[in-house]
C-alpha cells in the first residue's frame, strides 16, 4: 500500500496563488501527477512528472502552474499562479510505479490521495 496525502488547498480570489503539497510514503514511483475534479465533471489531468524529471501540463494551466518533486523530502508540489475561477476543483495527487505513456490520463495511476479543495472566486 502507498499513502499519498495532499495539503495546501484553500480559497483565493482570481489572480491569486496557492501551493499544493503531496506527501508520499516512498520514492519508488516512476510517475506522479496532479488531477482535479469539479462537481459534475470527470477527473482531469493537470500536470505530471516522470522519474527523469520530464513534465507535462494540460493546456489550460500552461504558464501558470508548475509541478515539481523533492524526493529526499518525499513531497510532490504544484505551484499555482494567476488562478482563475475555472481552476476551482478538488485536487488529487496520483502516483504509479511504472512509466505513463498518457501522463494526464487518470487510468494510468494506481495510487491516489484523498484530495484538497481549491476554490477561486471572481
Amino acid at each position: 500500500q502507498v499513502e499519498l496525502v495532499e495539503s495546501g488547498g484553500g480559497s483565493v480570489q482570481a489572480g491569486g496563488s496557492l501551493s499544493l503539497s503531496c506527501a508520499f510514503s516512498g520514492n519508488t514511483y516512476y510517475s506522479m501527477a496532479w488531477f482535479r475534479q469539479a462537481p459534475g465533471k470527470e477527473r482531469e489531468g493537470v500536470a505530471a512528472c516522470d522519474k527523469d524529471g520530464t513534465t507535462i501540463y494540460t493546456d489550460s494551466v500552461k504558464g501558470r502552474f508548475t509541478i515539481s518533486k523533492d524526493v529526499p523530502k518525499n513531497t510532490l508540489y504544484l505551484q499555482m499562479n494567476n488562478l482563475k475561477p475555472e481552476d476551482t476543483a478538488m485536487y488529487y495527487c496520483a502516483a504509479d510505479m511504472f512509466q505513463s505513456f498518457q501522463p494526464l490520463d487518470r487510468n494510468e495511476y494506481q495510487f491516489w490521495g484523498q484530495g484538497t479543495q481549491v476554490t477561486v472566486s471572481s
